[in-house]
């Protein structure tokens, strides 16, 4: 029963494919999961990649985004979420949780706990949601550091590390370009430029900047949101939506605790509910219940002991 108590896949597969697809020239989607049972169903429907996000991890919580979880946390909800699909999984890692050499130490932990890539972000530490006001980013030098740091503790070259800016709304998008080929150069394999608004400015990134980009589809934000083919034809090669998930499960969530508080049953619901054979469909029920009978169809010889 391969892949049925986990991924079939081994994470350093899933890093090889990763690494390969950003070279392939094809648009990579990578929804956020803030659970395992999301991303089997992101998988099961067919896209690229997992994302985690450390905004979902931290809402998940109960916390605000501004640094406040940690690298065990993370790690953990990460390492759940991997495990469950052969698609490469891509996490957040904040600004690497400390001083250079923890964000060294950060990539080791996330390798062991079985990701393929995580990102850093430019951010002074405790950071903030890349599209609110009042940010601030570090020197480039020290960013430079941090992502040099964390590229010497990578065991495996297929992990991905990638170097987010958010300086294109403090600097502007000239600083921000001029901070993604340091980055570049201090060895980072992607590059993810936070809060861009329009189309011409992806375009303007894309154009100025030879390593691989990430795209951030995030709702609410200040990025015009693009579609898949757009981001295809503007050239970018990776594309998150990172708290769509869990904005839609929240939405529905609080929609139903109130019918329930108005109406006193949750009878009215049912329709919008995912059914139970559905669900046991996608924890594959069936396949367990075959896999326990061939575990236990067998009779002890020789008496007890």
């Amino acid at each position: 029963m391969t892949g049925l108590l986990g991924a079939a896949a081994a994470p350093a597969d899933k890093r090889w494919r990763f690494r390969q697809a950003l070279e392939s020239g094809r648009l990579q989607r990578f929804p956020g999961a803030f659970s395992p049972l999301v991303a089997k169903l992101i998988a099961e429907i067919g896209f690229d990649g997992v994302y985690v996000s450390g905004a979902v991890l931290s809402a998940d919580l109960g916390l605000p985004d501004i640094g406040l979880t940690t690298l065990t946390e993370v790690a953990a909800r990460g390492a759940q979420i991997a495990g469950v699909t052969n698609l490469p999984t891509f996490i957040d890692a904040d600004t690497g949780f400390g001083e250079p050499m923890s964000a060294a130490r950060t990539v080791t932990v996330l390798e062991d706990a079985g990701l393929a890539g995580c990102h850093l972000e430019d951010q002074v530490n405790p950071k903030r949601c890349g599209h609110l006001d009042g940010k601030a980013v570090v020197e480039t030098a020290e960013m430079a550091q941090r992502l040099r740091a964390a590229v010497s503790a990578r065991r495996d070259p297929n992990f991905i590390m990638c170097a987010r800016t958010d300086a294109a709304g403090i600097e502007g998008i000239g600083s921000a370009i001029d901070r993604a080929k340091a980055y570049a150069d201090a060895g980072a394999d992607l590059i993810f430029t936070e809060a861009l608004r329009t189309p011409a400015e992806f375009e303007q990134f894309r154009a100025a900047v030879d390593t691989p980009l990430l795209a951030n589809m995030t709702e609410f934000g200040k990025s015009e949101l693009l579609t898949a083919n757009q981001l295809t034809d503007l050239g970018y090669n990776v594309v998150i939506y990172p708290v769509t998930t869990l904005r839609l499960a929240m939405y529905a969530v609080e929609q139903g605790l109130r019918e329930i508080d108005s109406a006193g049953t949750q009878s009215g619901l049912l329709d919008t509910m995912q059914h139970r054979s559905r669900l046991y469909e996608l924890l594959r029920y069936g396949d367990y219940n075959q896999f326990d009978t061939d575990i236990f169809n067998f009779t002890l010889q020789g008496g007890s002991r």
